[in-house]
């Protein structure tokens, strides 16, 4: 009897301990971005849940009005903003074990046409020609929120994310399929563009995917066929937005 007690304290010890370390974690992985900007009585939280696809992808999040017309952009990942990526690209299949400057108009093509023209009349950020009109950071290595002032008073507005995974392809998305193009074949599947209407009367609203960008980032098209995407769908598992009133 004594032994099957000691072995019936063991177990839950270690049930107890592993409860303990996973809690721990989950927490250490919750990363919280706050972005101070003009003075608002719209504080959003956004929280971004990864999905098993995750993998240090490149996202923007930013507002339009109703009509579809950019107001401001509220994150943007640096690498893109900055055009200055882990690896430099040296040709159109070669890239460097230093950080170094890339540009990839098919990673962010929705938000990069939305947008528009930056000081050098380009499109795409270059290191000469950042896009330095956001807050910008790393990619979060898990789970994440942003918390940031988004309007004023009880104005609706739509909030997008757009998100790109490098080399992320599957049996429709080949590295065969655009061979022309060396912008597709830094992307693969195309960006995944979210959306959702928000409200200050609502107090919990899930972004939605709505479409796609231009697999080889040429135009600003929303295309809204997603049925070819994959794992593209899977780098975040939801994104849900939470309005402090």
């Amino acid at each position: 009897m004594i032994k099957y007690i000691l072995i019936a304290v063991i177990v839950l010890n270690l049930a107890s301990c592993s409860i303990f370390r996973s809690t721990k974690n989950e927490v250490q992985q919750n990363e919280t971005i706050e972005i101070s900007n003009e003075k608002s009585d719209f504080l959003a939280e956004m929280s971004f849940i990864k999905g098993k696809s995750f993998n240090n992808p490149t996202f923007v999040v930013w507002l339009e009005d109703l009509n579809g017309n950019y107001i401001k952009t509220i994150y943007i990942t640096k690498s893109y903003a900055s055009a200055t990526f882990k690896h430099a690209a040296l040709s159109d299949t070669t890239w460097s074990d230093k950080a170094g400057q890339s540009i990839k108009p098919s990673a962010l093509p929705y938000w990069t046409h939305k947008k528009g023209k930056l000081k050098d009349g380009n499109l795409v950020p270059t290191q000469a020609s950042p896009f330095v009109d956001a807050f910008s950071g790393a990619t979060p290595k898990s789970n994440f929120t942003i918390k940031s002032n988004i309007g004023n008073n009880n104005e609706m507005f739509n909030l997008l994310v757009e998100v790109n995974q490098t080399w992320d392809w599957n049996e429709f998305w080949t590295n065969a399929k655009y061979p022309e193009s060396k912008n597709y074949k830094y992307s693969a599947q195309p960006s995944l563009i979210y959306s959702a209407r928000i409200s200050k009367e609502e107090a919990e609203i899930y972004l939605n995917p709505v479409g796609h960008g231009d697999a080889k980032g040429e135009t600003g098209k929303l295309f809204t066929d997603i049925s070819t995407l994959t794992s593209a769908k899977e780098i975040f598992e939801k994104i849900i937005v939470r309005i402090q009133k």
